[in-house]
C-alpha cells in the first residue's frame, strides 16, 4: 500500500476529522488573538551556538549538550534554535498526559515560523502507544518532523546533531558507495541468508572468483572451511535460482515466437 492511498484512507475517520477541526480552530484562534509571533521575524542562530529559551532552563538534556556551545535567548518562540531555519520543540510524553493542551498552544505561539520544525518527544512513559499516536496525527497536520528520545543524553544528541550538520551538504548523511570490486563482492554474497563476511571473505580467497563460485557443487561448497552443509546447500540454490519464474519463462517464450512469425 502506497503512502498516498494509507493517507487517503486516513481522511476517511472520524478521528482524522476531529483532529483536522480541531488545527483549524487553533489557526482561527492564532490568526484572530493579539499574538504576534506569525509576524515576528526568527532570530538567526549564531554560526555555532544553539539558542536556548528561558523556559528550558532546568531541562536535564542541558548538561548533555558538550559538542556545541548553547546560550539562553529570551527573544526566540521555540525551546531551541539549532539554525537560522531549524528549530525544536521539547515535550514528554509525562508532561504531555498532564496537559494535553500544552503543544497546541505551544504551536500558535510558532505560528508558520522556521522552514524545519521539530517536535522532539522524550518517551518517558511505560506504555507510549497511545500518546505517540495522537502526536503523530498532530505532526502531519501542523508540519512538524517528530523526534523521539529515551533520555535526556540522547535529547540533547539530536539538538546537537541538527546544529553540527547545520551547513554540511545532504551526501554527509547518504550512504557511501563502495568502489573496491572484492568489497562488493562480498557485499553480494551475504545478501545470502546466513552467509556472513567471513564466509564471504573464505569463499572467495578458496575459490579465487564468483564465476568459479557458482559453478561449484554443493558438495564442494560445504567442504570451505566455516562454511558446512545448511549454508552450502542455501547459497547454491541462491545462485542458481532462475531470473523468471516458470510461467513467466514460458508466456516470454511465447511471446518471443509470435514476434518472429509476425
Amino acid at each position: 500500500m502506497s503512502l498516498a492511498s494509507a493517507f487517503s484512507k486516513l481522511k476517511k475517520t472520524d478521528i482524522y476529522e476531529s483532529v483536522v477541526s480541531e488545527a483549524a480552530k487553533v489557526s482561527s484562534d492564532s490568526e484572530a488573538g493579539p499574538s504576534t509571533s506569525t509576524s515576528s521575524v526568527p532570530k538567526p542562530a549564531s554560526s555555532n551556538s544553539v539558542l536556548v529559551s528561558p523556559k528550558q532552563r532546568g531541562n536535564p538534556l542541558l548538561k548533555s549538550i558538550s559538542n556545541v556551545p548553547w546560550e539562553f535567548d529570551e527573544s526566540i518562540i521555540p525551546d531551541y534554535v539549532m539554525g537560522r531555519t531549524t528549530c525544536a520543540l521539547f515535550l514528554s510524553l509525562r508532561y504531555h498526559n498532564l496537559k494535553p493542551d500544552y503543544i497546541n498552544e505551544r504551536l500558535k505561539q510558532l505560528g508558520k515560523l522556521y522552514d524545519l520544525r521539530v517536535l522532539l518527544v522524550q518517551v518517558d512513559m511505560k506504555d507510549p502507544h497511545t500518546p505517540l499516536k495522537h502526536l503523530t496525527r498532530v505532526c502531519l497536520l501542523a508540519d512538524l518532523t517528530l523526534m523521539l528520545a529515551w533520555s535526556p543524553e540522547e535529547a540533547a544528541k539530536i539538538i546537537e546533531t541538527y546544529k553540527i550538520f547545520e551547513h554540511k551538504p545532504p551526501d554527509m548523511i547518504m550512504e557511501r558507495q563502495e568502489s573496491d570490486p572484492h568489497i562488493k563482492l562480498v557485499s553480494a554474497l551475504t545478501c545470502v541468508r546466513s552467509i556472513n563476511k567471513t564466509d564471504a571473505t573464505t569463499l572467495l580467497t578458496t575459490f579465487g572468483s564468483l564465476g568459479k563460485i557458482i559453478k561449484a557443487n554443493q558438495d564442494t561448497l560445504g567442504l570451505c572451511p566455516g562454511l558446512g552443509p545448511q549454508k552450502a546447500t542455501r547459497l547454491y540454490k541462491t545462485l542458481h535460482l532462475p531470473f523468471l519464474k516458470e510461467g513467466k519463462t514460458a508466456a516470454r517464450k511465447v511471446g518471443i515466437a509470435k514476434f518472429l512469425k509476425s
